[in-house]
C-alpha cells in the first residue's frame, strides 16, 4: 500500500523566530489521523532565524535525530556535550531517563534549516547518551545511505530503536532504489527538490508511505535531497 502526505497538509507553527512544519501531531497541532508512523513519532521541518533558538528543555524515552539542511545549529545538553553541527553532520540524542538540552542558531546573520526526527525507543528507561558524526556527501550522492541505525551500520550513529534513517542526494536524471526487508515499512520525506516515485510527483515537504511494498524507486529530473525511514 502506498499513500502520500502533502506538505500543504502538515501542521504549521510560526512565531517571530521559528517557522516549523509538522508532519505528525506536535505541540498545539493535533490530528488524530497523523499521530506518527510505526515508531516514527515526530518529523519537524524547522527554520530558525539568526541568533535565535530553542531554550533549555527536557526529553525522556525518545531517540532524537537532527539533520541540518542549511546553516548551522548549536547544541548543548546536561550531559556536558556542546557542539555546532552543519549540513552533512548527523546528531543523535537518546533521551533515556531524562536529558536537558538547547538548540540555537549561532549565526548573527543567517537562518538555519533542519529536520528534527523523533523515534520511539525499543525500551523505556534507558541510559541518556549523545553521538554525532559527519556523513560524507560522496557516500550519499546518487544512493540511499544510512545516517542513523540501530546497529550503526555503514558508519551511522547508533539508535536504541529497530529503525534506520537514510539520506540520498540526487542530481537530474538519477534514480535511487531501496529494498526493505520483508515486513518493514518505509516513510520517504522530500527535503529539497522534486521527485517521481511510484506514479506520484512529490515536492519539498511531501512524503510517501509504503507498507508491504518490496521496493522503493525514486527518479528525479533535478537536484533533490531525500530522507528515508526504514521501520519495523
Amino acid at each position: 500500500m502506498i499513500t502520500t502526505r502533502k506538505s500543504s497538509e502538515r501542521g504549521h507553527t510560526r512565531i517571530d523566530w521559528l517557522d516549523s512544519r509538522h508532519t505528525f501531531s506536535f505541540g498545539e497541532y493535533h490530528d488524530p489521523r497523523h499521530m506518527g508512523f510505526r515508531a516514527l513519532r515526530v518529523l519537524n521541518d524547522d527554520q530558525v532565524r539568526a541568533a535565535s533558538g530553542f531554550p533549555t528543555h527536557g526529553h525522556r524515552d525518545m531517540e532524537i535525530v537532527t539533520w541540518v539542511l542549511a546553516g548551522a545549529l548549536e547544541h548543548k545538553d546536561s550531559l556536558g556535550n556542546g557542539s555546532v553541527i552543519r549540513p552533512g553532520d548527523v546528531q543523535r540524542m537518546s533521551a533515556g531517563t531524562g536529558i536537558l538540552h538547547s538548540e540555537w542558531n549561532p549565526s548573527k546573520t543567517e537562518g538555519v534549516h533542519f529536520l528534527q526526527m523523533w523515534i520511539l525507543p525499543d525500551k523505556a528507561g534507558g541510559k541518556s547518551s549523545y553521538e554525532e558524526r559527519p556523513i560524507p556527501l560522496a557516500d550519499r550522492r546518487g544512493k540511499f545511505r544510512r545516517i542513523a541505525d540501530q546497529g550503526g551500520r555503514d558508519g551511522a550513529v547508533k539508535m536504541g530503536a529497530d529503525a534506520s534513517i537514510l539520506n540520498a542526494v540526487l542530481e537530474g536524471g538519477e534514480e535511487a532504489v531501496w529494498e526493505p526487508a520483508r515486513g518493514r515499512s518505509l516513510w520517504l520525506h522530500v527535503a529539497r527538490g522534486s521527485i517521481m516515485a511510484h506514479g506520484h510527483e512529490l515536492h519539498a515537504g511531501d512524503a510517501l508511505a509504503l507498507v508491504d511494498e518490496p521496493r522503493l524507486l525514486v527518479r528525479t529530473d533535478g537536484p533533490s535531497e531525500l530522507v528515508l525511514f526504514d521501520l519495523k
